[in-house]
């Protein structure tokens, strides 16, 4: 009678468990929504850059506004192939048809950028040029921030998203120099720390204490606007406080070179006047200029910034991306890809075409796609493009194309344009494409103009496409 007693309880307590289980994972009890976050803004609060025209903002800025080139002839010296016999370097120096390039200029004078404190320590064993660019950059931008924050709480509101198109090429080089050695025990157990494109972002975090989130793009010569735009959507989801976003490459190297000029990407026709070799939107223009540096912005949630009393530079009001999905590095002809980043950044921002003062263009010196990006703008701002009220211009005729970190410096330049009342110039355009007219035409000149809003364009292969709007805060 007991035994009986006893398995009917346990049945019923079976069945009892069942139906508890049922109603947990029954498809009909649906979850409640996520919990609504109110809208974030960001804005700008620290600027960080190493370029061709020196190192730092204010140096990089007055030499770009002066008109300055930071283009220069190539040596065999520039291709870092150290390890590799003399004879080797020069036959490959004498293989490459592009002989220019816009590169940093190094030293331990104001301006330029100190090799031997951020590359040559012992503590630097891992850091590749890519990660010193991407650490001297962010060094300016938290300074300029004033965030160097000690409270264990701060430094987990607080992330960084910096990206590479390409990583250390170079040590890639050496190391396949190793195998055809027969030297592989030879290879350095920092090889791959330094080829990681994550590690940028890594140092940056580890220098500091950063434990937000750590993120890394990769979208070639977009990278370094969808590291920003991501930084962006991160402080407004509420991931972090603060982000430490941008770009960085450095890939003036042997292998990097020869790629480009295979894909027949890259200037051949300017070797002897290298000044003159960037020329974006120019008829004469044959291919870009390869270029190496980085650029750090300093991404703040606007109260947060208020409340510690913050100079704030811009608000980001807006982040358009977008796939051409047409050729692995030609854009489609209608430039259907470009027109839909803009549009999705000026819908993001709540801003009307009219009220874009300036663009900086992607525009890289080649044929097919300065043209391409000219139309879509003429196109998208339709009548304000041919107002006389939008300036348009690429400072990638001062700077070359700086791949994975284009997009940053392109950025911080938008940036900088606002809180000056200054748009760059287009170096090197003196026969202007027949897609421009008297009233839609780049500037060749620094102009003072009042600039309330201003877009940055970042195209890269593989048909993306990202566009970041500014705007002044005020």
């Amino acid at each position: 009678m007991w035994g009986f007693r006893n398995c009917f309880r346990q049945t019923r307590r079976m069945r009892r468990q069942r139906q508890v289980l049922n109603r947990l994972f029954s498809t009909s009890a649906a979850f409640g929504p996520p919990p609504s976050r109110p809208f974030r803004r960001v804005v700008v609060t620290g600027l960080g850059m190493v370029t061709p025209l020196g190192c730092g903002v204010e140096t990089t800025w007055k030499q770009l506004l002066a008109g300055k080139c930071g283009v220069r002839s190539i040596t065999p010296e520039d291709l870092q192939m150290e390890g590799f016999q003399r004879e080797v370097q020069l036959h490959t120096f004498e293989q490459l048809p592009s002989k220019v390039a816009a590169t940093v200029p190094c030293g331990t004078n104001l301006g330029e950028f100190d090799e031997q404190l951020w590359l040559s320590s012992q503590d630097h064993r891992s850091i590749a040029r890519f990660i010193g660019y991407a650490l001297c950059a962010a060094d300016e931008a938290l300074k300029d921030a004033n965030w160097l924050p000690d409270k264990q709480s701060e430094k987990e509101r607080t992330g960084v998203s910096i990206g590479a198109g390409t990583g250390s090429i170079c040590d890639i080089l050496d190391a396949s120099r190793l195998i055809c050695e027969k030297r592989l025990r030879r290879l350095s157990p920092f090889f791959i720390p330094r080829i990681l494109i994550n590690m940028a972002s890594g140092h940056v975090s580890m220098t500091y204490g950063f434990q937000g989130p750590n993120h890394a793009a990769v979208t070639a010569c977009a990278t370094g606007a969808h590291s920003i735009g991501d930084a962006c959507r991160m402080i407004q989801f509420g991931d972090a406080d603060v982000m430490v976003a941008g770009g960085t490459e450095a890939s003036i190297d042997a292998l990097s070179i020869a790629g480009f000029c295979r894909s027949r990407a890259l200037s051949t026709r300017y070797n002897s006047v290298p000044e003159e070799a960037s020329r974006p939107f120019d008829c004469e223009r044959d291919g870009f200029v390869i270029g190496e540096g980085a650029g750090v912005l300093v991404l703040e949630e606007l109260e947060h910034a208020k409340k510690r009393g913050a100079k704030i530079y811009a608000e980001v009001r807006g982040y358009g991306m977008s796939g051409d999905a047409h050729h692995i590095t030609q854009p489609h002809a209608d430039g259907r890809g470009a027109s839909l980043a803009m549009m999705r950044a000026l819908e993001q921002s709540g801003l009307d075409p009219c009220q874009v003062d300036y663009i900086n263009a992607h525009a890289t010196s080649t044929m097919l796609g300065d043209a391409i990006e000219a139309n879509a703008i003429k196109s998208l701002f339709s009548s304000h493009a041919t107002s006389g009220a939008l300036a348009l211009s690429s400072t990638k005729g001062a700077i070359g194309h700086l791949l994975g970190a284009a997009g940053a410096v392109e950025a911080i330049f938008t940036v900088l344009s606002i809180q000056n009342g200054v748009a760059p110039p287009t170096l090197n355009l003196t026969k202007p494409d027949l897609v421009f007219t008297e009233d839609f035409m780049p500037l060749t000149a620094s102009k003072e103009m009042n600039i309330r809003a201003a877009m940055s364009n970042s195209f890269g292969f593989g048909g993306t496409n990202s566009s970041l709007l500014f705007a002044s805060i005020s």
